[in-house]
Protein backbone atom coordinates (compact mmCIF):
# COMPACT_ATOMS: atom_id res chain seq x y z
CA UNK A 1 0.00 0.00 0.00
CA UNK A 2 1.35 2.99 -1.20
CA UNK A 3 0.32 6.79 -1.36
CA UNK A 4 -2.43 7.57 -3.87
CA UNK A 5 -3.58 3.60 -3.81
CA UNK A 6 -7.43 3.08 -3.86
CA UNK A 7 -7.99 0.65 -1.30
CA UNK A 8 -10.79 -1.17 0.17
CA UNK A 9 -11.74 -0.84 4.17
CA UNK A 10 -14.63 -1.82 6.61
CA UNK A 11 -14.73 1.12 9.03
CA UNK A 12 -14.20 0.31 12.27
CA UNK A 13 -14.61 3.17 14.72
CA UNK A 14 -15.78 7.11 14.87
CA UNK A 15 -12.77 9.42 15.87
CA UNK A 16 -12.86 12.64 16.33
CA UNK A 17 -13.72 15.72 13.33
CA UNK A 18 -15.74 13.01 12.14
CA UNK A 19 -13.21 10.91 10.40
CA UNK A 20 -13.94 6.61 10.43
CA UNK A 21 -11.02 4.45 11.82
CA UNK A 22 -9.59 1.55 10.35
CA UNK A 23 -6.66 -0.72 11.43
CA UNK A 24 -4.71 -2.98 8.94
CA UNK A 25 -1.26 -5.20 9.53
CA UNK A 26 1.84 -3.16 9.49
CA UNK A 27 2.99 -5.80 6.78
CA UNK A 28 0.97 -4.35 4.12
CA UNK A 29 2.89 -1.01 4.42
CA UNK A 30 5.23 -0.63 1.83
CA UNK A 31 7.07 2.36 3.72
CA UNK A 32 7.25 0.43 7.23
CA UNK A 33 10.15 -2.41 7.20
CA UNK A 34 7.91 -4.45 10.07
CA UNK A 35 6.28 -7.68 8.98
CA UNK A 36 4.73 -8.24 12.48
CA UNK A 37 1.27 -8.14 12.51
CA UNK A 38 0.96 -5.08 15.07
CA UNK A 39 -1.82 -2.39 14.09
CA UNK A 40 -1.53 0.37 11.86
CA UNK A 41 -4.37 3.29 12.41
CA UNK A 42 -5.56 5.27 9.02
CA UNK A 43 -8.13 7.89 9.55
CA UNK A 44 -10.79 8.01 6.71
CA UNK A 45 -12.50 10.79 5.77
CA UNK A 46 -15.98 10.86 4.95
CA UNK A 47 -16.63 7.45 6.24
CA UNK A 48 -18.24 5.88 9.51
CA UNK A 49 -18.05 2.91 11.13
CA UNK A 50 -20.06 0.35 9.32
CA UNK A 51 -19.31 1.57 5.96
CA UNK A 52 -17.79 -0.33 3.63
CA UNK A 53 -15.88 2.15 1.26
CA UNK A 54 -12.83 2.69 -1.87
CA UNK A 55 -10.76 5.28 -0.22
CA UNK A 56 -7.64 6.91 -1.90
CA UNK A 57 -4.45 6.98 0.63
CA UNK A 58 -3.35 10.41 1.03
CA UNK A 59 -0.28 10.13 3.19
CA UNK A 60 1.09 7.17 5.55
CA UNK A 61 3.25 8.43 8.56
CA UNK A 62 4.98 6.19 10.69
CA UNK A 63 2.50 6.09 13.47
CA UNK A 64 -0.89 6.58 10.96
CA UNK A 65 -2.14 7.19 7.93
CA UNK A 66 -5.18 9.34 6.19
CA UNK A 67 -7.44 8.38 3.42
CA UNK A 68 -10.45 9.75 1.64
CA UNK A 69 -13.32 8.16 0.92
CA UNK A 70 -14.47 8.36 -3.01
CA UNK A 71 -16.93 5.15 -3.07
CA UNK A 72 -19.29 4.26 -0.69
CA UNK A 73 -19.43 0.61 -1.63
CA UNK A 74 -22.08 -0.54 1.02
CA UNK A 75 -23.17 2.28 3.60
CA UNK A 76 -23.00 1.88 7.25
CA UNK A 77 -26.85 1.73 8.77
CA UNK A 78 -26.43 5.29 10.74
CA UNK A 79 -26.23 6.97 7.59
CA UNK A 80 -28.86 9.15 6.49
CA UNK A 81 -29.94 11.13 3.08
CA UNK A 82 -28.85 14.50 3.66
CA UNK A 83 -30.87 17.33 2.72
CA UNK A 84 -28.96 20.01 1.62
CA UNK A 85 -28.07 19.96 -2.17
CA UNK A 86 -24.81 21.70 -0.86
CA UNK A 87 -23.44 18.93 1.50
CA UNK A 88 -20.40 17.02 0.08
CA UNK A 89 -18.99 20.19 -1.30
CA UNK A 90 -19.54 23.08 1.18
CA UNK A 91 -17.79 22.64 4.50
CA UNK A 92 -20.56 24.22 6.89
CA UNK A 93 -22.36 20.46 7.83
CA UNK A 94 -20.06 17.57 7.81
CA UNK A 95 -22.50 15.21 9.12
CA UNK A 96 -25.99 15.94 7.67
CA UNK A 97 -25.31 12.61 6.30
CA UNK A 98 -25.51 11.03 9.81
CA UNK A 99 -28.41 10.04 11.35
CA UNK A 100 -28.94 12.78 14.90
CA UNK A 101 -28.95 9.66 17.56
CA UNK A 102 -25.46 8.57 16.31
CA UNK A 103 -24.36 12.00 15.84
CA UNK A 104 -24.92 12.62 19.28
CA UNK A 105 -23.30 9.37 20.27
CA UNK A 106 -20.41 10.01 18.75
CA UNK A 107 -19.88 13.27 20.43
CA UNK A 108 -20.37 11.72 23.72
CA UNK A 109 -17.85 8.91 22.94
CA UNK A 110 -15.67 12.14 21.66
CA UNK A 111 -15.53 13.93 24.46
CA UNK A 112 -15.43 10.89 27.32
CA UNK A 113 -12.35 9.71 25.21
CA UNK A 114 -10.71 13.18 25.19
CA UNK A 115 -10.42 12.97 28.98
CA UNK A 116 -9.94 9.45 29.52
CA UNK A 117 -7.47 8.51 26.64
CA UNK A 118 -5.65 12.11 26.07
CA UNK A 119 -6.06 13.14 29.64
CA UNK A 120 -5.86 9.97 31.18
CA UNK A 121 -8.62 10.97 34.14
CA UNK A 122 -10.68 8.44 35.56
CA UNK A 123 -13.34 8.14 38.92
CA UNK A 124 -15.22 11.78 37.11
CA UNK A 125 -18.93 11.40 36.23
CA UNK A 126 -20.08 12.02 32.67
CA UNK A 127 -23.62 13.11 32.44
CA UNK A 128 -25.76 12.13 29.14
CA UNK A 129 -24.94 14.58 26.83
CA UNK A 130 -27.67 17.29 26.22
CA UNK A 131 -29.50 17.04 22.98
CA UNK A 132 -30.65 20.04 20.94
CA UNK A 133 -34.03 20.42 20.27
CA UNK A 134 -34.07 21.44 17.02
CA UNK A 135 -31.79 20.08 14.77
CA UNK A 136 -31.82 22.19 11.90
CA UNK A 137 -32.64 26.20 11.45
CA UNK A 138 -30.90 27.03 14.84
CA UNK A 139 -28.33 29.22 13.88
CA UNK A 140 -29.08 32.90 14.77
CA UNK A 141 -25.92 34.15 12.46
CA UNK A 142 -24.77 33.23 9.55
CA UNK A 143 -21.77 35.24 7.21
CA UNK A 144 -21.62 34.53 3.82
CA UNK A 145 -19.12 36.10 1.30
CA UNK A 146 -19.30 37.22 -2.47
CA UNK A 147 -16.62 36.42 -4.85
CA UNK A 148 -15.69 37.25 -8.45
CA UNK A 149 -14.29 33.50 -8.67
CA UNK A 150 -17.13 31.34 -8.30
CA UNK A 151 -16.43 27.42 -7.38
CA UNK A 152 -17.89 25.60 -10.51
CA UNK A 153 -19.85 22.15 -9.49
CA UNK A 154 -18.56 19.24 -11.46
CA UNK A 155 -21.48 19.00 -13.68
CA UNK A 156 -20.51 22.72 -14.60
CA UNK A 157 -17.11 22.41 -15.32
CA UNK A 158 -17.37 20.90 -19.21
CA UNK A 159 -20.52 23.48 -19.79
CA UNK A 160 -19.39 26.03 -22.53
CA UNK A 161 -20.68 28.69 -21.06
CA UNK A 162 -21.49 29.58 -17.36
CA UNK A 163 -23.18 33.06 -17.07
CA UNK A 164 -22.45 33.75 -12.92
CA UNK A 165 -19.02 32.08 -13.11
CA UNK A 166 -18.10 35.42 -11.83
CA UNK A 167 -20.46 36.32 -9.11
CA UNK A 168 -21.22 34.49 -6.49
CA UNK A 169 -22.44 34.48 -3.21
CA UNK A 170 -21.90 31.71 -0.40
CA UNK A 171 -19.43 29.75 1.84
CA UNK A 172 -15.97 29.41 1.20
CA UNK A 173 -14.54 25.87 -0.19
CA UNK A 174 -12.62 23.86 2.52
CA UNK A 175 -8.87 24.82 2.24
CA UNK A 176 -9.65 26.51 -0.96
CA UNK A 177 -10.09 29.89 0.14
CA UNK A 178 -9.99 32.33 -2.98
CA UNK A 179 -13.06 30.57 -4.67
CA UNK A 180 -16.90 30.22 -2.99
CA UNK A 181 -20.16 27.73 -3.66
CA UNK A 182 -23.29 29.31 -4.47
CA UNK A 183 -24.92 28.65 -1.40
CA UNK A 184 -28.72 28.39 -2.37
CA UNK A 185 -30.17 26.56 0.41
CA UNK A 186 -28.95 26.50 4.15
CA UNK A 187 -30.57 23.85 6.64
CA UNK A 188 -28.38 25.31 9.41
CA UNK A 189 -30.23 29.00 8.82
CA UNK A 190 -34.11 29.84 8.69
CA UNK A 191 -35.83 29.79 5.37
CA UNK A 192 -36.20 33.27 5.88
CA UNK A 193 -33.09 34.30 6.24
CA UNK A 194 -32.22 31.88 3.51
CA UNK A 195 -34.86 34.05 1.05
CA UNK A 196 -32.87 37.10 1.95
CA UNK A 197 -29.22 35.87 0.53
CA UNK A 198 -30.44 34.69 -2.48
CA UNK A 199 -32.72 38.01 -2.78
CA UNK A 200 -28.97 39.71 -2.57
CA UNK A 201 -27.30 37.96 -4.64
CA UNK A 202 -30.13 38.82 -7.47
CA UNK A 203 -30.47 42.22 -6.21
CA UNK A 204 -26.73 43.24 -6.47
CA UNK A 205 -25.29 40.64 -9.70
CA UNK A 206 -28.81 42.47 -11.63
CA UNK A 207 -27.12 45.53 -11.34
CA UNK A 208 -23.23 44.41 -11.86
CA UNK A 209 -22.40 45.54 -8.68
CA UNK A 210 -18.46 45.00 -8.21
CA UNK A 211 -17.41 42.46 -6.03
CA UNK A 212 -13.88 43.32 -3.86
CA UNK A 213 -11.39 41.18 -5.11
CA UNK A 214 -7.95 40.70 -2.93
CA UNK A 215 -5.33 40.91 -6.26
CA UNK A 216 -6.36 44.27 -7.15
CA UNK A 217 -7.86 46.10 -4.10
CA UNK A 218 -10.49 47.06 -5.28
CA UNK A 219 -14.63 46.37 -5.52
CA UNK A 220 -17.71 46.71 -3.86
CA UNK A 221 -19.15 43.58 -2.68
CA UNK A 222 -17.61 41.71 0.83
CA UNK A 223 -19.91 39.78 3.21
CA UNK A 224 -23.24 39.28 3.78
CA UNK A 225 -23.78 38.75 7.59
CA UNK A 226 -27.51 37.96 8.89
CA UNK A 227 -28.40 37.69 12.11
CA UNK A 228 -31.87 37.23 13.82
CA UNK A 229 -33.43 37.17 17.43
CA UNK A 230 -35.58 33.99 17.69
CA UNK A 231 -36.71 34.94 21.40
CA UNK A 232 -37.97 38.63 19.87
CA UNK A 233 -38.16 37.77 16.46
CA UNK A 234 -35.76 40.87 15.15
CA UNK A 235 -33.92 40.70 12.30
CA UNK A 236 -30.70 42.38 11.09
CA UNK A 237 -29.21 42.54 7.73
CA UNK A 238 -25.47 43.64 7.70
CA UNK A 239 -23.94 44.35 4.42
CA UNK A 240 -20.18 44.46 4.21
CA UNK A 241 -18.60 46.81 2.01
CA UNK A 242 -14.82 47.68 0.57
CA UNK A 243 -16.09 51.51 -0.08
CA UNK A 244 -18.97 53.47 1.06
CA UNK A 245 -22.19 54.15 -1.60
CA UNK A 246 -24.91 55.25 0.31
CA UNK A 247 -27.77 55.72 -2.47
CA UNK A 248 -26.53 51.84 -3.56
CA UNK A 249 -27.06 50.75 -0.03
CA UNK A 250 -30.06 52.58 0.40
CA UNK A 251 -31.83 50.96 -2.55
CA UNK A 252 -30.88 47.70 -1.67
CA UNK A 253 -32.23 48.46 1.74
CA UNK A 254 -35.41 50.39 0.33
CA UNK A 255 -36.30 47.01 -1.82
CA UNK A 256 -35.46 44.81 0.80
CA UNK A 257 -37.68 46.11 3.58
CA UNK A 258 -40.35 46.39 1.29
CA UNK A 259 -39.97 42.42 0.07
CA UNK A 260 -39.33 41.66 4.07
CA UNK A 261 -41.19 43.43 6.22
CA UNK A 262 -39.60 41.41 8.82
CA UNK A 263 -36.35 42.92 8.50
CA UNK A 264 -35.81 45.24 11.43
CA UNK A 265 -32.27 47.00 11.10
CA UNK A 266 -30.32 46.96 8.07
CA UNK A 267 -26.48 48.19 8.57
CA UNK A 268 -23.20 48.65 6.08
CA UNK A 269 -19.64 47.92 7.69
CA UNK A 270 -17.09 49.34 5.62
CA UNK A 271 -13.77 47.47 5.67
CA UNK A 272 -11.01 49.25 4.38
CA UNK A 273 -8.24 47.05 4.78
CA UNK A 274 -7.44 43.90 2.64
CA UNK A 275 -8.27 41.10 5.83
CA UNK A 276 -11.08 39.28 5.03
CA UNK A 277 -13.39 39.87 8.01
CA UNK A 278 -16.90 40.20 8.48
CA UNK A 279 -16.40 43.68 10.32
CA UNK A 280 -15.70 46.97 9.08
CA UNK A 281 -13.74 49.93 10.37
CA UNK A 282 -16.46 51.81 10.27
CA UNK A 283 -20.46 51.36 10.19
CA UNK A 284 -23.33 53.05 8.91
CA UNK A 285 -27.39 52.32 9.52
CA UNK A 286 -29.64 52.27 7.26
CA UNK A 287 -32.68 51.20 8.48
CA UNK A 288 -33.82 50.76 12.34
CA UNK A 289 -31.54 50.85 15.64
CA UNK A 290 -28.73 49.08 14.36
CA UNK A 291 -29.14 46.81 16.50
CA UNK A 292 -30.97 43.43 17.66
CA UNK A 293 -32.21 42.25 21.17
CA UNK A 294 -32.68 38.50 22.01
CA UNK A 295 -33.17 36.51 25.39
CA UNK A 296 -31.25 34.19 27.34
CA UNK A 297 -33.43 33.11 29.99
CA UNK A 298 -35.34 35.72 31.93
CA UNK A 299 -32.16 38.28 30.34
CA UNK A 300 -32.25 40.58 27.39
CA UNK A 301 -29.44 41.35 25.34
CA UNK A 302 -27.89 43.83 22.44
CA UNK A 303 -26.38 42.60 19.78
CA UNK A 304 -24.88 45.04 17.57
CA UNK A 305 -23.36 43.66 14.13
CA UNK A 306 -19.87 42.71 15.28
CA UNK A 307 -21.01 41.58 18.76
CA UNK A 308 -19.93 37.98 19.97
CA UNK A 309 -23.82 36.08 20.77
CA UNK A 310 -23.95 32.36 21.20
CA UNK A 311 -24.96 31.06 17.57
CA UNK A 312 -27.92 28.46 18.96
CA UNK A 313 -30.08 30.79 21.26
CA UNK A 314 -31.91 27.56 22.10
CA UNK A 315 -28.88 25.66 23.81
CA UNK A 316 -27.47 28.92 25.04
CA UNK A 317 -30.21 28.53 28.22
CA UNK A 318 -29.23 25.24 28.64
CA UNK A 319 -25.64 25.56 28.43
CA UNK A 320 -25.59 28.63 31.37
CA UNK A 321 -28.01 26.77 33.45
CA UNK A 322 -25.51 23.21 33.84
CA UNK A 323 -22.85 25.74 34.62
CA UNK A 324 -25.37 27.06 37.16
CA UNK A 325 -26.21 23.74 38.47
CA UNK A 326 -22.02 22.72 38.49
CA UNK A 327 -21.19 25.52 40.82
CA UNK A 328 -23.29 24.99 43.54
CA UNK A 329 -23.90 28.65 44.10
CA UNK A 330 -25.18 29.96 47.68
CA UNK A 331 -24.99 33.69 47.27
CA UNK A 332 -22.49 34.83 48.60
CA UNK A 333 -19.60 33.66 45.71
CA UNK A 334 -17.24 36.51 44.05
CA UNK A 335 -16.44 34.68 40.34
CA UNK A 336 -14.43 35.52 37.90
CA UNK A 337 -15.82 34.84 34.52
CA UNK A 338 -12.81 34.38 32.50
CA UNK A 339 -13.02 35.44 28.64
CA UNK A 340 -16.13 37.11 29.43
CA UNK A 341 -17.11 38.66 25.74
CA UNK A 342 -20.19 40.44 26.46
CA UNK A 343 -21.10 39.21 29.43
CA UNK A 344 -23.73 37.14 28.41
CA UNK A 345 -22.70 34.41 31.71
CA UNK A 346 -21.94 37.19 34.47
CA UNK A 347 -25.56 38.88 33.35
CA UNK A 348 -27.10 35.01 33.58
CA UNK A 349 -25.43 34.06 36.65
CA UNK A 350 -25.84 37.47 38.92
CA UNK A 351 -28.66 36.78 40.52
CA UNK A 352 -27.34 33.77 42.00
CA UNK A 353 -24.21 35.25 43.46
CA UNK A 354 -22.67 38.26 45.34
CA UNK A 355 -20.62 39.72 42.14
CA UNK A 356 -19.22 38.92 39.16
CA UNK A 357 -15.76 40.35 37.71
CA UNK A 358 -15.33 39.60 33.98
CA UNK A 359 -12.30 39.43 31.99
CA UNK A 360 -12.27 40.08 28.35
CA UNK A 361 -9.43 40.92 25.68
CA UNK A 362 -11.93 43.07 23.08
CA UNK A 363 -13.02 46.38 24.14
CA UNK A 364 -16.00 46.16 21.97
CA UNK A 365 -17.17 43.30 23.83
CA UNK A 366 -16.41 45.03 27.59
CA UNK A 367 -19.02 47.83 25.79
CA UNK A 368 -21.47 45.74 25.06
CA UNK A 369 -21.44 43.68 28.30
CA UNK A 370 -21.99 47.20 30.30
CA UNK A 371 -24.15 48.00 27.85
CA UNK A 372 -26.08 44.98 28.28
CA UNK A 373 -26.03 45.44 32.29
CA UNK A 374 -27.86 48.65 32.29
CA UNK A 375 -30.52 46.87 30.34
CA UNK A 376 -30.99 43.99 32.54
CA UNK A 377 -30.53 46.15 35.52
CA UNK A 378 -27.55 44.17 36.60
CA UNK A 379 -25.56 45.94 39.14
CA UNK A 380 -23.13 43.27 40.52
CA UNK A 381 -21.64 42.50 37.47
CA UNK A 382 -18.08 44.71 36.44
CA UNK A 383 -16.04 44.00 33.48
CA UNK A 384 -12.31 44.98 32.91
CA UNK A 385 -9.76 44.72 30.33
CA UNK A 386 -7.15 41.63 30.25
CA UNK A 387 -4.97 40.49 27.79
CA UNK A 388 -5.61 36.64 28.58
CA UNK A 389 -2.82 35.19 26.55
CA UNK A 390 -0.40 36.98 29.37
CA UNK A 391 -0.54 36.93 33.49
CA UNK A 392 -4.12 38.25 34.43
CA UNK A 393 -2.66 39.21 37.88
CA UNK A 394 -1.05 42.62 37.18
CA UNK A 395 -4.90 43.44 36.32
CA UNK A 396 -6.40 41.96 39.32
CA UNK A 397 -3.85 44.17 41.56
CA UNK A 398 -5.01 47.31 39.29
CA UNK A 399 -8.44 47.05 39.53
CA UNK A 400 -8.56 46.10 43.21
CA UNK A 401 -10.60 42.74 42.89
CA UNK A 402 -11.02 40.67 45.83
CA UNK A 403 -9.96 36.69 45.18
CA UNK A 404 -12.60 34.73 43.48
CA UNK A 405 -14.26 31.46 45.03
CA UNK A 406 -15.26 30.30 41.83
CA UNK A 407 -13.63 30.93 38.08
CA UNK A 408 -15.75 30.32 34.75
CA UNK A 409 -13.70 30.14 32.17
CA UNK A 410 -14.91 29.79 28.57
CA UNK A 411 -11.91 30.52 26.18
CA UNK A 412 -11.86 29.91 22.71
CA UNK A 413 -10.71 26.92 20.65
CA UNK A 414 -7.55 26.53 21.45
CA UNK A 415 -7.68 27.11 24.99
CA UNK A 416 -6.15 28.26 28.03
CA UNK A 417 -2.93 29.86 27.70
CA UNK A 418 -0.25 28.18 30.29
CA UNK A 419 0.12 31.67 31.94
CA UNK A 420 -3.86 31.60 32.53
CA UNK A 421 -3.44 28.33 34.13
CA UNK A 422 -0.79 29.41 36.19
CA UNK A 423 -3.17 32.30 37.60
CA UNK A 424 -5.54 30.64 37.93
CA UNK A 425 -3.92 27.96 40.39
CA UNK A 426 -2.00 30.88 42.03
CA UNK A 427 -5.58 32.16 42.79
CA UNK A 428 -7.24 29.11 43.97
CA UNK A 429 -10.58 29.24 43.50
CA UNK A 430 -12.60 26.76 45.74
CA UNK A 431 -14.43 25.58 42.38
CA UNK A 432 -13.92 25.86 38.38
CA UNK A 433 -15.96 25.41 35.99
CA UNK A 434 -14.58 24.99 32.39
CA UNK A 435 -16.65 25.87 28.98
CA UNK A 436 -15.12 25.08 26.25
CA UNK A 437 -16.09 24.06 22.66
CA UNK A 438 -13.31 21.63 22.19
CA UNK A 439 -12.57 19.11 24.62
CA UNK A 440 -9.16 18.11 23.05
CA UNK A 441 -7.68 21.73 24.81
CA UNK A 442 -9.62 21.54 27.62
CA UNK A 443 -8.90 18.36 28.92
CA UNK A 444 -5.54 19.25 28.28
CA UNK A 445 -5.87 22.44 30.23
CA UNK A 446 -7.94 20.46 33.09
CA UNK A 447 -4.84 18.18 33.27
CA UNK A 448 -2.67 20.58 34.18
CA UNK A 449 -5.13 22.40 36.91
CA UNK A 450 -5.39 18.47 38.42
CA UNK A 451 -1.88 18.42 38.57
CA UNK A 452 -1.09 20.34 41.24
CA UNK A 453 -4.82 21.19 43.45
CA UNK A 454 -7.83 20.22 41.72
CA UNK A 455 -9.79 17.02 40.93
CA UNK A 456 -12.18 16.84 37.43
CA UNK A 457 -15.27 16.20 39.72
CA UNK A 458 -18.00 15.80 36.30
CA UNK A 459 -18.21 16.48 32.87
CA UNK A 460 -21.15 17.56 30.94
CA UNK A 461 -21.47 17.34 27.26
CA UNK A 462 -24.11 19.95 25.54
CA UNK A 463 -24.83 19.70 21.51
CA UNK A 464 -24.86 23.00 20.56
CA UNK A 465 -24.08 22.41 16.98
CA UNK A 466 -25.86 19.40 15.48
CA UNK A 467 -25.18 18.40 11.74
CA UNK A 468 -21.76 19.01 12.99
CA UNK A 469 -18.63 17.06 14.40
CA UNK A 470 -18.64 20.17 17.48
CA UNK A 471 -19.47 19.23 20.72
CA UNK A 472 -19.47 21.78 23.97
CA UNK A 473 -18.65 20.60 27.22
CA UNK A 474 -18.77 21.85 30.46
CA UNK A 475 -16.36 20.39 33.56
CA UNK A 476 -16.36 20.66 37.31
CA UNK A 477 -12.91 21.16 39.26
CA UNK A 478 -13.09 21.03 42.61
CA UNK A 479 -10.28 22.21 44.96
CA UNK A 480 -8.41 18.78 46.51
Amino acid sequence: MKKNDIVEFKIEKYAFEGKGIVRINQSELNHINDDTEKKYVIFVHNSYPGDIVKAKILKLKKSYGEAKTVEVIKPSPERTKAKCRHFGVCGGCKQQDLNYESQVKYKHEQVRDAFERLGGFTGFKMLPIIRSGKVYHYRNKMDFSFTPQRWLMPEEINEAEILDKHFALGFHVPKVFSKVINIEECYLQTDRATEILNFTREHFKSKNTSIYDTRNNEGYLRNLVLRESFGLNQFMVNLVTFTEDKNLMQEYTDELIKKFPFVTTVVNNVNLRKAQVAYGDFENVHFGEGNIYDTIGSYRFRISANSFFQTNTFQAEKLYQTAVDFAGFTGNEVVYDLYSGASTISIFISKFVKEVYGFESVRSAIKDGKNNCKINNVGNVKSFEADLNKSFLPNIKEYKTPKPNVIIADPPRAGMNPKTVKDILELGPEKIVYVSCNPTTQARDVKLLCEEKYKLVKIQPVDMFPQTYHIENIALLVKK
